[in-house]
Formats: C-alpha cells, structure tokens, sequence
C-alpha cells in the first residue's frame, strides 16, 4: 500500500471525532436474533506515516458507557459475567502492524478487554481523506470490523452466556480529525 494507491492521503497526527464516530457491537441471541450496542465513549488517535504501512492506532474505550437500549441488560453487561467494568472499565486497541492484501488493508493489534490481551485483525475500508468543516482543517474517515469470541477474554456471560453467541462482531466508523 502507498499513499499514492489512497486519494488525498495525508501524513501526521489525528484525533478521533467521538461526535462523528460510532464504536459498536453485535451478538446473536438465542440463536435466532441478534442484539446490539454501542459505546458512547471512546479516544483514539492514528498517526499516518509517509508509508501507510508503517502508521499506528491505538484506542480506548469506556466500558462504562456499555449502551444496548436496554437499561437491565446494560447493567448486566457491566457486570462480572460481562465487561465487569468495576475492575477493568477500559478496553484498549494498540496496533502492532497494517498491511495491505491486494485492494484490502489489514490492522493488526492487541485488544485488552477484562485485563486480558489478545491479538485481532481489524479489516479496514479507507472512506477517505478531505477537507473539514473549518477552514484549513482536515478529516479523514475510515470503517473496520473484526469478531473475536468472548470466552477468550474471559468473558463467560454467566447463566446468559448459555443463550449468548461466543462470537462477537465489532464495527467501527471513525472520523479522525488531525491535528496541528
């Protein structure tokens, strides 16, 4: 990959835009539906290199602010069956590599939940680089997803982990606004 293969591709330092951003999961219930959530706060930051392939991301999340719509079930899932937010009330992405693979790019990092560490692959859609809304400004927008299964976090569900898929979707659709 090389930023000539992505239009408009800028290098530097940026931000995450919580306001324009969205960090959410899906899971299957009882088989037959699927639930989801989002959380409502997260940072990050992304610094693109003159070689893409050389960037790095790293991310936080507040387990605290868990939200399925659900107030009982948000609870539960800030719970020790869970999330158990009280002892582990962030979760965190570092990336430890990007890669490209023909027209699809790759991130390739650590993912803490519940004090546990384990690698994921993020598949990334670059939606681009632009212009923002205040003069001189500049954003760019990206979409990566990844499953992991919970019981490799330790996240067991308790009694509920029995009607709970192990496999977890995660999206996210980030704007990134960089800074001076």
């Amino acid at each position: 990959m090389t930023s000539t293969q992505i239009p408009g591709y800028l290098t530097g330092s940026w931000a995450i835009d919580p306001v324009h951003s969205d960090v959410s999961f899906t899971v299957r219930h009882l088989g037959i539906s699927k639930v989801r959530g989002h959380f409502g706060a997260f940072e990050g930051s992304v610094v693109t290199a003159e070689n893409p392939l050389e960037s790095t991301v790293t991310a936080t999340i507040d387990a605290t602010t868990v939200d399925t719509r659900n107030a009982d079930r948000d609870g539960h899932l800030q719970s020790p069956d869970f999330l158990d937010t009280a002892n582990h009330p962030k979760i965190t992405f570092t990336s430890t590599a990007l890669r490209a693979e023909g027209e699809e790019y790759f991130i390739d990092g650590e993912l803490t939940l519940r004090g546990v560490t384990k690698p994921v692959t993020l598949e990334v859609e670059v939606n681009g680089f632009g212009d923002g809304m205040s003069e001189g400004s500049k954003v760019a927008g990206f979409t990566a997803t990844t499953s992991i299964s919970r019981k490799d976090f330790g996240v067991t569900g308790g009694a509920a982990g029995a009607v709970v898929s192990d496999k977890i979707e995660i999206k996210l659709e980030i704007e990134l606004a960089k800074q001076a």
